[in-house]
């Protein structure tokens, strides 16, 4: 019945499911960042959870306009507004870039600490191929958006899976029981798969919607899916750790 409400509703349902994930994605971002930036003030032993340097609060605005705009993006175009839609756009692809180089400092930030990244049992170095991954990824999927823009539907996938590879920090922060394990193995497996089943709605969309995946879902989603194995790998190479120790020395 679902699948039929989808393909006799098609304009109706589309704007739902995206304005839907748009607000699933701002909600994730909005908890998990809750207690070290977004209500900080309410949650005064958590202060040691959150990063001192004023120059997360310049990368957290950025960060959450983005979710903010993608929340925003599709209500516009169901509400008929794709003028403000466009103009928004401008000013997202702008912000993308933006974010590009609050991500890669904010990363070099984190990992030139004395005490590395917050909460991170991983050294710095190591820990340092996440968010390089997750700001390259957003900016391959970003720049390909904007590519095809005039491909509503390539565009709009794309949006999303630029959004869901930078939600992983949010997804750690969770205030989820089983986060909290001690061990950092099942902590980083579990908020991996956590932030992959972000991916899982796009692909019960396009089945329910079109019968088959889009191959922006399918391509993108196994790009997203292979990068994880991947950065672990390259995470303990040596190659890695001097191009990471080179760029966090670029800060001195």
């Amino acid at each position: 019945m679902t699948q039929a409400i989808a393909r006799q509703n098609p304009g109706s349902a589309e704007r739902f499911f995206y304005s839907g994930m748009g607000l699933v994605l701002l909600a994730t971002v909005f908890v998990g960042f809750s207690r070290t930036f977004f209500l900080k003030f309410w949650f005064p032993e958590h202060q040691h959870l959150a990063a001192p340097e004023p120059f997360f609060l310049v990368h957290g605005v950025f960060f959450a306009a983005w979710f903010v705009l993608l929340a925003v993006q599709p209500l516009l175009v169901a509400d008929g507004n794709r003028a403000l839609h466009r103009r928004l756009g401008m000013w997202g692809a702008a912000l993308a870039v933006a974010m590009l180089v609050l991500g890669i400092v904010g990363a070099l930030i984190a990992a030139r600490r004395p005490g590395g990244f917050i909460g991170v049992p991983l050294p710095p170095l190591q820990f340092l191929v996440i968010p390089f991954t997750a700001v390259l990824l957003f900016g391959v999927f970003v720049a390909l958006a904007v590519a095809w823009r005039g491909d509503a539907q390539a565009h709009k996938r794309l949006m999303l899976l630029a959004s869901i590879s930078l939600v992983e920090a949010a997804v750690a922060r969770l205030p989820l029981a089983f986060l909290t394990a001690e061990s950092p193995v099942p902590f980083f497996q579990a908020m991996e798969l956590l932030t992959l089943s972000l991916v899982l709605p796009m692909v019960a969309w396009d089945l329910l919607s079109r019968g088959r995946l889009h191959a922006v879902t399918l391509w993108g989603g196994l790009v997203l899916v292979a990068a994880m194995p991947l950065r672990a790998v390259v995470s303990t190479t040596d190659g890695w750790l001097a191009m990471a120790g080179w760029a966090v020395g670029l800060l001195d």
